[in-house]
């Protein structure tokens, strides 16, 4: 499959590495500093499960040719940006960001061609052309409600699993949407408003309170939004990861970089204001990380 890849970071980088490894013709966009990077050196991956290895997919900073698939990783603060570096159409396209909002810009763009997507994973970027995945999970899954796209969907299913990236097609966007949301979001905002790891969290009560408390309000709101969410699942997951399982917002704030506050948390209160739910755990969260991040908080609610 020809695939392009928009933000070769730490989830694009991974992505990239291994769909090349596997032999398919793979494109990263990418700013000139990093695209300069990975054409002269490649693109170098650490991988807990798929080893260490270097990637060399081909590297611009605009895409002109016309791909099978746009898999498009970028923060969600800079995607308007990043899409200007796309001058072709491709045939789908695949979100992989944080949040809800992003899916609205790139259906503005692309039209039904853009699907609903998420990944579960952990890999950052510590320099540009190189890649960290330090947790033995991957998960990718997509939904659409148009017909047209179950075809390229499950092609694109295909490619990813014969690279050895577990992926699926989900019952709706809604699902597949909110099944991540609600459980990054509850990571994201106990481990960044107390800068505290998974294992930590769970031995201290009260930390523990904020974190089931972030994802019961959570899954009333995704329940509202069309979602099939029951928060005892969610905790259940949970109690299974390792201890040292934190979040990319906490990592993001550690490197003094600006946080997902309003893709994660912020969608979220948002989603709870269009339905009149409260979410006061939540909301108190949204207030402590903005306060460590230097932040003003907007109005999520709105």
């Amino acid at each position: 499959m020809n695939v392009a890849i928009l933000g070769p970071g730490g989830v694009g980088g991974l992505l990239a590495g291994t769909l090349e490894r596997a032999g398919n013709e793979v494109t990263v966009i990418a700013r000139e500093s990093t695209a300069d990077v990975i054409s002269a050196r490649g693109l170098e991956v650490r991988s807990v499960l798929y080893g260490d290895f270097t990637a060399h997919p081909r590297a611009v900073t605009r895409l002109e040719d016309r791909v099978d698939t746009l898999i498009v990783a970028t923060k969600a603060a800079g995607l308007q940006a990043a899409l200007e570096r796309v001058a072709a159409e491709p045939g789908m396209v695949l979100p992989q960001l944080n949040g809800l909002d992003h899916l609205t810009v790139l259906r503005e763009r692309f039209g039904t061609r853009a699907v609903a997507g998420t990944v579960r994973v952990e890999a950052d970027r510590p320099e540009p052309g190189v890649v960290v995945h330090t947790s033995p999970f991957l998960y990718i899954e997509m939904a659409s409600a148009e017909p047209g796209m179950a075809e390229p969907m499950a092609e694109l299913v295909k490619t990813l699993e014969a690279a050895g990236i577990p992926a699926g097609v989900g019952s709706s966007e809604a699902q597949v949407m909110w099944s991540k949301l609600v459980r990054l979001n509850s990571l994201a905002c106990v481990t960044s408003a107390y800068d505290k790891l998974l294992g930590e969290i769970r031995a201290t009560p009260e930390l523990y309170d904020d974190f089931t408390g972030c994802i019961t309000e959570a899954c009333a709101v995704a329940v509202a939004e069309g979602a099939e969410i029951e928060p005892a699942q969610a905790i259940a997951e949970f109690d299974l990861a390792h201890e040292t399982l934190g979040s990319s917002m906490q990592r993001d704030i550690a490197a003094g970089r600006p946080p997902e506050l309003e893709a994660i948390p912020g969608a979220v209160l948002r989603a709870a204001a269009r339905h009149g739910i409260g979410c006061p755990t939540i909301e108190r969260l949204y207030g402590v990380i903005a306060a460590r991040a230097g932040l003003t908080p907007a109005s999520a609610g709105s």
